[in-house]
């Protein structure tokens, strides 16, 4: 968490707030999440640069910038982008051109940030799959048809398909019908074409309700996502399916918690 929803509502956010200004000044609080330059080449190097454009990779954030480097910021479990910020709660704090502040908060220091020559060759970036909306069915299908993995650790690998992760795996198998810890391979061609049209629609929806706010996510406004109000299985254990009413479970599945029905999904 945050999953590609979420950083996707950031990056519209970001587009909208910051391209065109300067930043005129780097407060650095905590350099643990500095990952590289130095903290001082990384203050230094910053200084006077000009946020040309905001992309988003999977779950990974992207500021270029004027001079050609790039602000690559990966939130990870608990990082924060707040604008105007106020500075109590951040790690690194940028001044921009308009007099606000843009605040990074990360509360368990997870985060990363890095200042590149060139995104393109950090090693996470390379190593991603293909996002689900660049997927077509029958490529997808191709994807899954020898693959022995259970399905919900297997959609949320993200060498194999990026930006989706445990919430959202969660939630497009239960619209789809199918036991997260089924074999991949085990998948009919029209289960196959349905988890896809699935993912798609789900994170298409998380993304117009500014995605889900269930730990320390919040938009760039510091406001929370409105998603979990809509979510079918994630989170609800115990509670009745809101298909069949059949009390929704929790199991552990590839190290993470893991909720579906046990009557609607098979």
């Amino acid at each position: 968490m945050p999953e590609l929803p979420e950083v996707e509502t950031i990056k519209q956010e970001l587009v909208k707030a910051l391209l065109g200004k300067k930043i005129t000044g780097v407060f650095i609080h905590n350099p643990a999440v500095i990952r590289e330059p130095s903290p001082e080449k990384f203050k230094k190097e910053l200084g006077g640069a000009i946020i040309k454009n905001v992309l988003r990779k999977a779950k990974v954030l992207i500021l270029e910038l004027s001079g050609g480097k790039s602000l690559v910021i990966h939130l990870k479990m608990t990082g924060q982008l707040v604008y105007p910020g106020d500075g109590k709660k951040s790690r690194i704090s940028f001044r921009l051109s308009d007099g606000k502040m843009l605040d990074f908060n990360d509360q368990r220091l997870f985060a990363e940030l890095r200042l590149l020559d060139d995104w393109r060759n950090l090693k996470f970036i390379q190593g991603l799959g293909p996002e689900p909306f660049d997927l077509a069915p029958d490529q997808f299908k191709e994807m899954l048809a020898s693959k022995k993995t259970k399905i919900k650790p297997l959609i949320m690998d993200q060498a194999f398909i990026s930006g989706v992760g445990n919430l959202y795996a969660a939630e497009a198998l239960f619209r789809s019908r199918i036991h997260p810890a089924r074999s991949a391979q085990s998948l009919s061609d029209k289960e196959k074409e349905k988890l896809l049209k699935e993912i798609k629609a789900t994170l298409t929806e998380a993304i117009k309700h500014k995605g889900s706010s269930i730990d320390q996510y919040v938009q760039l406004s510091g406001r929370q996502g409105d998603y979990a109000k809509y979510h079918k299985v994630y989170g609800r254990q115990g509670k009745p399916c809101l298909v069949c009413k059949t009390q929704i479970k929790r199991i552990s599945l590839g190290g993470r918690g893991t909720y579906f029905c046990p009557k609607c999904q098979r």
